[in-house]
């Protein structure tokens, strides 16, 4: 998934924020989000989830997500 979010992150940059966060290293994150699948997207707005995905998807496929949140 990596690649795929390198080139999201260009194609939204000053749109869309991309944080990386490793579940094992911030546990805490891991509860707050209540992540339950690897990979998860969350989009926030003003701090609070308003969209959320998992799972490996293509980048056609997660493009189109990100785009129906903005």
């Amino acid at each position: 998934m990596d690649p795929i979010l390198e080139e999201l992150q260009k194609e939204f940059a000053g749109k869309v924020e991309f944080v990386k966060y490793n579940v094992d290293e911030h546990e805490d994150l891991t509860k707050k989000y209540v992540i339950m699948r690897l990979p998860s997207f969350i989009i926030e707005k003003a701090g609070k989830e308003v969209a959320r995905t998992s799972g490996t998807q293509s980048k056609e496929e997660l493009k189109g997500w990100i785009q129906k949140q903005l």
